[in-house]
């Protein structure tokens, strides 16, 4: 292992991920399934719409100084645009404008490539997870559970089906 291994951390985050899939699968899942699509579609874009935290991350003092700016820039930047894109996918499911799904779809693997991006860069960039201070919860369970709503937008989307049952 790497001398800057961290066993807690890298558990913890495994951690997030395994409660945040059994979760899922036992109650988010079967209530979305049961939803209009458009509807389905609406609330997990507005759980990531929240991803405007990511720009504490250039916060100084919120993480420690010595964290890479290029890192912290990239991350803030990117989870702003996910926010906004899960935003204005909100609306146009809401409004239900013709290229709604097609916002979803860009919404949705812009967001899952960015925080799988974030996650490399820190695996192999930072390696340090105190480096993130107070933000040491965004990847350690924000992130997971981030990432596993995206695998339930992305299982609505292709199942396809009923826009036109949505309210």
């Amino acid at each position: 292992m790497p001398p800057d291994f961290n066993l807690p951390f890298v558990l913890s985050v495994v951690g997030a991920f395994l409660t945040s899939a059994v979760v899922a699968a036992i109650y988010v899942w079967p209530a979305l399934r049961a939803m209009p699509r458009y509807a389905a579609l609406r609330l997990l874009a507005a759980f990531n719409a929240f991803r405007f935290l990511g720009m504490n991350f250039m916060v100084a003092g919120f993480v420690s100084s010595e964290l890479s700016p290029d890192f912290a820039g990239q991350v803030g930047w990117g989870d702003l645009i996910a926010a906004t894109l899960a935003l204005v996918s909100m609306a146009a499911l809401t409004w239900r404008w013709s290229i709604a799904v097609p916002l979803v779809w860009i919404f949705n693997v812009w967001g899952t490539l960015d925080l799988l991006n974030a996650y490399y860069m820190g695996v192999t960039k930072i390696q340090n997870p105190g480096l993130f201070g107070a933000g040491i919860y965004i990847p350690a369970v924000y992130v997971p559970l981030l990432l596993v709503s995206h695998v339930l937008v992305f299982m609505i989307l292709l199942r396809g089906g009923a826009e036109a049952k949505a309210p």
